[in-house]
């Protein structure tokens, strides 16, 4: 009888074989691989091995299904659950067995895994991996990929956390705190993570009424420190994880529906926080309420706020406006609480932008379940798309902006720009009232080569909401005007956030903070220029609230590793 069982669920994993091969190579203990094929066969084949059993569904039950058929068969002491797309460090299983205790949950310190290179068969040049290149960019050679399979040491995970939202979250300033090499951590990521095979059972450590796919971390880290266990990151050994890039040929092998990501996510709620974090959650194991977690683990962001009745922080989707802005007297036109009115997305581009940045934003942006309408100055592949022959510019921005709000049936339009990550959080706010502009001022701006991140209170078109009809009556007004008169910025680009004589109309605007923020991504391309010192601002007033920093709430570290943030986000372990 083997001592770990390691559980690969896989579905159209093209570097399956790959990472058991890595396993068998770093194996030092009385360890077996169980690999369950989930709906199609590994191509490129396993090779045989005493070690490696080998499971077939010829009709994919889903990885969470997947994980406990594989549990099933093992009558080892201890499960490890492994994605299909990792690199381990030398001895990884006997080091976890040697420290491990009954009641504990633990990971690996996690590294980032360097899998391939594209290399041009004629010039030699390589291309960090990702979607299949064309063409060489350097020559027009043909590409194929070169296998290296090596870890980045950075970034070096081994603090992690979820927020209100009870979404996987990074924690860099957590780790400041970790002492030792056997280090608690409040969540996981759930590529990576080993118990006893009775503890896996007794606490249903993968509840397949979550769906396939969706807060597996969350349920680990919570099923094992609610129930009185302890999960902690074993920093004496590793594991490298490959971020999927979506599309192209190595894609999230299930299907992704938003809709049953949310449906996991709701179903997480009813278990950890059915009636507040200081009440006893719905599932029958715990011991502790989520209160007892947070505290345990203060402070923790986005959590100091949350009453005991709401898991949303305080400041959710407030329209109390930020230090020193001003907003107009209350009307008497409230919409907010009407729940019939219907929500959609106007989004513009000049098809101009990274199309690595271009598809992270549009991935992002369908997790808000919403309509869209796009329109862009070329064909694109994104929600109802309309094109205009036109050239890039303010005048065409707005005649883009005009022909959405034209061609989209719904009540409440949010405008999205192609360069902006959009939290989901930022689609929950409903306006008050039907002839005020409303601004979401949670803004971080990020560079895109840097990873540097910025945040000052500011009012941005790329934040704007409002409903339909008012927003029409301003475009079609400030269209008119710039085609007549040409444009000038003294008329700006924002809508009821200035008394200059140059403005369109005299309808005003307030603000909002949503719960998580937003990401606007600043590149060489952005139409506006980019300040990342206050000395480039004339009037100060525009500072209020400057914050630099390396990391984004919500978001993770995004210093110098940026462009995973992109991958992760296009692959869903960002939402």
């Amino acid at each position: 009888m083997y001592e770990l069982s390691i559980l690969i669920p896989a579905r159209n994993e093209m570097f399956l074989a790959r990472t058991i091969q890595d396993l068998v190579e770093k194996i030092e203990g009385d360890t077996e691989i169980i690999a369950i094929l989930d709906g199609a066969w590994a191509d490129p084949p396993i090779a045989d091995n005493p070690r490696v059993t080998i499971l077939y569904n010829p009709t994919s039950i889903g990885q969470r299904a997947a994980t406990n058929e594989g549990a099933r068969l093992s009558s080892a002491k201890y499960i490890m659950k492994l994605d299909a797309h990792c690199a381990v460090g030398q001895g990884f299983d006997r080091i976890m067995m040697e420290d491990m205790q009954d009641n504990w949950t633990m990971v690996p310190r996690m590294y980032n895994l360097h899998a391939f290179d594209w290399l041009c068969q004629e010039c030699g040049h390589r291309k960090y991996q990702g979607r299949t290149p064309d063409a060489c960019p350097k020559c027009g050679g043909h590409m194929e990929r070169d296998i290296l399979w090596k870890e980045k040491h950075n970034p070096d995970t081994t603090a992690m956390r979820f927020g209100s939202d009870l979404h996987f979250q990074y924690w860099r300033e957590y780790k400041k705190r970790q002492k030792g090499n056997l280090v608690d951590t409040m969540s996981l990521l759930g590529a990576c993570w080993m118990l006893t095979r009775e503890k896996y059972w007794e606490l249903n450590i993968c509840d397949e009424r979550h769906g396939s796919w969706g807060q597996q971390g969350t349920e680990v880290a919570c099923k094992t420190w609610l129930s009185g266990g302890r999960l902690v990151c074993n920093k004496r050994t590793w594991f490298a994880h490959m971020f999927r890039t979506q599309g192209g040929d190595f894609g999230f092998p299930y299907p992704q529906s938003q809709a049953a990501v949310r449906r996991a996510r709701k179903y997480s709620h009813e278990l950890w926080i059915p009636n507040g974090i200081n009440e006893m959650p719905a599932w029958d194991k715990a011991i502790h309420p989520m209160s007892w977690l947070i505290e345990k683990f203060a402070p923790v962001p986005g959590w100091e706020a949350v009453p005991s009745t709401s898991a949303k922080p305080a400041r959710a989707n407030t329209t109390e406006p930020a230090p020193g802005c001003k907003t107009p007297a209350d009307t008497d036109c409230s919409i907010a609480n009407n729940q019939n009115l219907r929500k959609g997305i106007v989004y513009y581009t000049d098809n101009e932008l990274d199309p690595a940045i271009a598809e992270a934003c549009r991935t992002q942006l369908l997790t808000a379940g919403l309509p869209i309408v796009s329109v862009s100055l070329k064909p694109i592949d994104f929600g109802t798309n309309i094109v205009l022959d036109k050239k890039r510019g303010s005048l065409t921005m707005f005649e883009q902006i005009l022909t959405g709000l034209e061609n989209i049936d719904v009540d409440i339009v949010y405008f999205c720009e192609h360069d902006v990550l959009y939290h989901p959080s930022h689609f929950e706010f409903m306006p008050e009232c039907d002839d005020l502009f409303y601004y979401n001022q949670n803004s971080w701006r990020v560079n895109a080569k840097t990873g540097e991140a910025l945040f000052h209170y500011s009012s941005s078109t790329s934040g704007l909401c409002a409903c339909r009809p008012l927003l029409l009556r301003h475009y079609r007004k400030r269209v008119k005007m710039v085609r007549e008169n040409g444009f000038t910025r003294r008329m700006g680009y924002e809508p009821g956030t200035h008394n200059r004589a140059e403005r369109v109309d005299d309808y005003k605007s307030k603000v909002w903070m949503s719960t998580w923020p937003n990401i606007d991504i600043r590149h060489d391309k952005n139409l506006t220029a980019s300040r990342w010192s206050k000395s480039q601002f004339r009037n100060q007033r525009y500072t209020r609230g400057w914050t630099e920093a390396d990391e984004v709430p919500g978001w993770g570290v995004t210093r110098d590793r940026f462009h995973e943030i992109l991958e992760e986000v296009k692959s869903g372990q960002q939402v």
